[in-house]
């Protein structure tokens, strides 16, 4: 997995929502079965309560699940998809996300019985739409630096961002997190430097490097 999209699902997570990330999207293609049109770099879905309370026990500590960034935007009375594209450069928009045929392969996982012409339309003009009764489809675009050039409407967020949250994350919750061990590449990534910082703040020698003697044998 690209290292850029496993921060921003690690981030996603973070915030209730479940991830699929470099996930393929497919159209039929007659006799041939069928065939890639492309990659989604992150589908997430967040259901309104996805993010369940913190409950405290006597003696433990335990994560705050209730740490949402306000800077994403989380609809609060909608089931929420985001179609996430990930740049390690400049913010752009992938042709291909922004593609009617994709987007209307993506939306139709909703399923029901939707105008999703309409939706797509909505989707590409303004970079959310709604889906009756209580969905929301969202563009998101994370990039490493600012557009280099004039962008669609869209929620952006910087990969600094990103990271700074799950930074912050981790020394909030230090005392739960330190105990546990992740899977997740980034996140866990995060984890082992966030130890490797703190058991390396005590006695050093020189050059921060401490050389323990070994033990004196008797002849």
């Amino acid at each position: 997995m690209d290292h850029a999209v496993s921060l921003v699902q690690a981030y996603l997570q973070l915030n209730g929502y479940f991830t699929a990330a470099e996930s393929p999207i497919f159209t039929g293609a007659g006799r041939k079965g069928a065939r890639t049109i492309t990659d989604i770099d992150v589908l997430a879905f967040r259901f309104p309560s996805g993010t369940p309370s913190p409950r405290r026990r006597r003696g433990m500590n335990t994560l705050d699940m209730n740490d949402i960034d306000a800077g994403l935007g989380i609809p609060a009375d909608a089931i929420d998809m985001v179609i996430g594209e990930v740049k390690e450069g400049r913010v752009s928009v992938n042709s291909a996300v922004r593609d009617p045929e994709v987007l209307r392969a993506i939306v139709s996982r909703f399923g029901g019985t939707v105008d999703y012409e309409a939706v797509v339309h909505e989707l590409i003009e303004t970079g959310t739409a709604r889906i009756p009764p209580s969905y929301s489809v969202r563009l998101v675009l994370f990039g490493a630096f600012p557009p280099g050039s004039e962008v669609p409407p869209c929620r952006i967020i910087s990969l600094g961002h990103v990271l700074e949250f799950l930074q912050k994350y981790v020394h909030r919750h230090w005392q739960t997190l330190r105990h546990l061990q992740f899977k997740h590449p980034a996140f866990g990534f995060l984890l082992t430097l966030e130890k490797a910082r703190r058991g390396g703040a005590g006695r050093r020698g020189a050059h921060g490097v401490e050389i323990v003697p070994a033990p004196h044998r008797q002849k």
